[in-house]
């Protein structure tokens, strides 16, 4: 199993979620998130006065998967997500060591 991150730009959301519904996964938490990369943020006017936007909005989309699923959802996230432009995210893949659905108590693969 892999916990999949992906931070994309927010108005990408509907997107992204229609292409991992599209290849099968089940379900994902969103959350609204602020930060910079390469971008730096950039200035902006407001009456006058210019100011710096250090942090930008993103979306952080996070999905417990199985391995062989990984390629798929990394495939369906890129494209989905793709402007072309700087600012577009980036996805990070990590080991999940044990995944419960407190319900039933289902453990593993049966949980996600």
């Amino acid at each position: 199993m892999k916990l999949l991150t992906a931070i994309i730009k927010p108005f990408k959301l509907d997107d992204v979620r229609d292409a991992l519904s599209g290849i099968g996964v089940k379900g994902l938490t969103v959350t609204e998130v602020k930060g910079f990369g390469r971008q730096k943020g950039h200035t902006e006017l407001y009456r006058g006065a210019e100011y710096v936007v250090d942090f930008l909005p993103k979306t952080k989309i996070e999905i417990g998967i199985d391995d062989n699923m990984v390629d798929a959802a990394i495939e369906a996230i890129t494209k989905a997500a793709n402007t072309g432009k700087i600012g577009d995210g980036k996805i990070f893949v990590v080991d999940l060591k044990q995944a419960m659905r407190i319900r039933t108590g289902e453990t593993g693969s049966e949980a996600l």
